[in-house]
């Protein structure tokens, strides 16, 4: 039923689209972050308002937001040779992969840091807290539901964005569903190489759920 499917290339693809993500979605947080808090300061009526830095922010990541993933990836091949001395493979996927997501978080942690409680940031002002206090004992904690529930999302759209970085050589289920399921016509390639994207999904979202549970009910 499967005579086309080579379960052991399978297994290997499946590693690096795991790689991939893992590699991209940790630094996505790491910049993610402090990018969403510097747009929610910066914003009018906030605690370090600035409309010329928040505007400038804005603008970037509204550009890298609003650039279609496989154009970006096309785009940044001279900036991921640059960066990491390859444009293929894993390694080479992952800088135009976090560019394409972490704007995208960005935003997501914004939008949960607005919904924190306001009186939850003048309470820790009224202690004499400083920015940095408020950021990280007040409003981190209290949108950390929001933050984690972005960071699901941001996860299962990047496993899209592994798929299409095989266009570009960088490997994983991806590159395997186009260069044998899609030139070759192999469909049963395909068809595993889909299911095993639908189990990944599937698989953070639960988890996603779980932690955002977790957190919810401290």
């Amino acid at each position: 039923m499967f005579a086309n499917v080579a379960w052991d290339e399978i297994g290997r693809a499946t590693l690096d689209t795991l790689m991939m993500l893992g590699g991209s979605l940790s630094l996505t947080i790491l910049f993610g972050v402090p990018l969403g808090v510097l747009l929610y300061l910066s914003g009018r009526g906030r605690l370090t308002a600035n409309p010329v830095l928040n505007a400038m922010l804005s603008l970037i990541v509204n550009v890298l937001r609003s650039i279609p993933f496989i154009i970006l990836l096309i785009v940044m091949l001279p900036v991921t040779v640059l960066l990491v001395g390859t444009s293929l493979g894993v390694l080479g996927a992952i800088p135009p992969l976090v560019a394409g997501a972490a704007p995208f978080y960005a935003r997501l942690v914004e939008t949960a840091l607005r919904e924190v409680d306001k009186g939850v940031v003048e309470a820790t002002q009224a202690m004499g807290g400083t920015t940095w206090q408020i950021v990280t004992r007040a409003l981190l904690p209290e949108a950390m539901p929001g933050l984690i529930a972005g960071a699901t999302v941001t996860a299962i759209a990047l496993v899209s964005y592994t798929a299409m970085a095989g266009v570009v050589g960088a490997g994983g289920l991806g590159d395997l569903a186009i260069r044998f399921g899609y030139q070759r016509f192999q469909t049963d390639v395909m068809v595993v190489t889909v299911v095993l994207l639908l189990i990944m999904v599937q698989g953070l979202q639960m988890l996603g759920d779980w932690l955002v549970g977790r957190v919810s009910h401290r």
